[in-house]
């Protein structure tokens, strides 16, 4: 007789997997404040990091914010030296922003401190551990790109 496997209770999996990586975010958010930053301000470094140039307007969009909330943040980045404001070589109307070599280095930092801490914690685990977490890396990623699209 063939094996059979109940199906997997995904509510029980979420419900599981929900507290786990609230930690981890709050722990690699406190890396974050280690620098100096918060955590918002990260995502905003991130976000202009991968699309210089990022007009205030889409910069509040992708986070989700609005226009006049997203300039005092701007505001406050470019005042602590982390980007700066350019004009758009196509409009002159448009004012892009960029990181500073700063912001480059405060990114650098942030994710080396996020990358050992995450390594110090994986070195504890023994071999079949690390194996099971590399092996869910894949489709916890598919869970995160399949939110990005909705």
């Amino acid at each position: 007789m063939p094996e059979t496997h109940a199906p997997t209770d995904t509510v029980a999996v979420a419900d599981a997997l929900r507290p786990i990586l609230l930690r981890v975010g709050r722990e690699l958010r406190r890396e974050a404040r280690a620098e100096g930053i918060s955590p918002e301000q990260v995502s905003l470094l991130v976000a202009i990091k991968y699309a210089p140039g990022i007009g205030v307007r889409d910069l509040a969009a992708h986070e989700r914010v609005s226009a006049p909330a997203m300039t005092k943040h701007v505001d406050r980045l470019e005042r602590d030296g982390l980007v700066q404001r350019t004009p758009s070589a196509d409009d002159k109307r448009r004012i892009g922003i960029t990181l500073t070599e700063q912001g480059q280095r405060v990114l650098r930092r942030v994710r080396s401190r996020r990358t050992a801490w995450l390594a110090t914690r994986l070195r504890g685990l023994d071999d079949a551990e690390l194996a099971a977490v590399h092996a869910a890396l894949l489709p916890l990623s598919r869970l995160l790109k399949e939110d990005e699209r909705h």
